[in-house]
């Protein structure tokens, strides 16, 4: 079985599983999105989605973020961390959005990168979820997971998507994400993957490697 192959019988398997896989950030808009990904660096969605209730409540347009005084936004986004250069970035990010993208975010991948704070993961969650654009989104689960299945040999997450890019078919780059990060929070966790509960574990590198050492 080709790598590909084996790719698809992954992607089947876990879109049966998981079939109501989605974007766990809750938002209404691309800026809301944009901005929930930029506080979900190093933070829980669950943290994000509690903070983001409030914070679009109190900034409702590009304009308010734009406009905001940084010490008190840090203050809204403080439990997220990072909050300073979060803040710092959101501001940023929306006064150039004012100032060179006509108060819209924009919708494709080189404008999304000039923004402060938006990398590569998020402009492809942006292009995916908000303009219908096929992308790979590489967050800490699809890296961790692909990873140890055996999809990529990488660590650097650009090169990563580029790799899952050639094995997975256009039409599930934007859906392999949301399939990666249910299955990495449901079996495949960081400290503790559960090889014993996994649906694809026969298809999987990490788990094969861990019978080998057993001597099984």
């Amino acid at each position: 079985m080709t790598l590909k192959e084996r790719t698809k019988v992954i992607l089947k398997i876990l879109d049966e599983l998981y079939p109501d896989a989605s974007c766990s950030l809750v938002y209404k808009d691309p800026l809301q999105l944009m901005i929930a990904t930029q506080l979900a660096a190093q933070c829980t969605d669950e943290r994000v989605n509690i903070v983001t209730k409030d914070l679009f409540r109190k900034y409702k347009t590009v304009d308010d973020f734009a406009n905001a005084d940084v010490l008190e936004l840090e203050q809204d986004i403080k439990s997220t961390g990072f909050f300073r250069n979060k803040a710092r970035n959101i501001i940023a990010a929306c006064k150039m959005i004012i100032s060179d993208f006509g108060r819209s975010v924009p919708n494709d991948m080189e404008s999304l990168l000039k923004l402060p704070g938006v990398g590569r993961k998020t402009a492809n969650l942006l292009l995916n979820e908000c303009f219908g654009i096929p992308g790979v989104v590489v967050d800490t689960h699809a890296k961790r997971l692909s990873q140890r299945i055996g999809l990529t040999k990488n660590d650097d997450p650009e090169k990563i998507e580029y790799d899952l890019m050639e094995i997975v078919p256009r039409d599930k780059w934007g859906r392999l994400c949301h399939l990666l990060v249910a299955h990495g929070r449901a079996v495949c966790n960081a400290r503790k993957p559960m090889c014993n509960k996994c649906d694809i574990k026969e298809f999987c590198d990490y788990y094969k490697n861990i019978n080998l050492n057993q001597g099984e």
